[in-house]
């Protein structure tokens, strides 16, 4: 099977990060992020990073709280990936996100990062972690016979 390309996004009210990733290697990078203006996502860039990426499926990070309900990001995330299949018609696949962003603090954290300087990268780490997990859930476990 040839690998593919995806694109991963961490809904926000004021940033997207967004990460890709390839189903050869099944690794996320972390890529940039879209500015979220007037509750409206900069779709210019969007475009141009499916254009450029030419992905399969997009992949987008489900904000629920941790007893696994929504809370009030989540429809507007859900609204976003439906905005995102119907503008390019690709499969929106949504992955529970919970702790994808402490993590990526944690990562910043422990790499030496000073807090100030979180926030430009915080979005598209957050990205590259709903991507990795979409991706890690994919690859199939190799069944050993005797």
């Amino acid at each position: 099977m040839a690998s593919t390309n995806l694109l991963g996004f961490d809904y926000g009210e004021k940033t997207i990060g967004v990460a890709v990733g390839n189903t050869g290697s099944s690794q996320a990078h972390p890529l940039t992020t879209v500015r979220v203006i007037r509750g409206q996502p900069d779709w210019d860039t969007v475009t141009r990073l499916i254009e450029e990426w030419n992905p399969v499926a997009l992949v987008v990070g489900l904000p629920i709280n941790m007893e696994g309900n929504d809370n009030p990001v989540t429809p507007r995330a859900r609204k976003f990936g439906n905005r995102l299949n119907g503008r390019y018609n690709l499969p929106v696949h949504m992955v529970d996100e919970r702790l994808t962003t402490r993590d990526a603090r944690t990562e910043l954290y422990n790499a030496g990062v000073a807090e100030k300087r979180h926030k430009p990268v915080l979005d598209k780490l957050a990205a590259q972690s709903i991507l990795q997990t979409y991706l890690s859930e994919q690859v199939e476990p190799k069944i050993e016979s005797d």
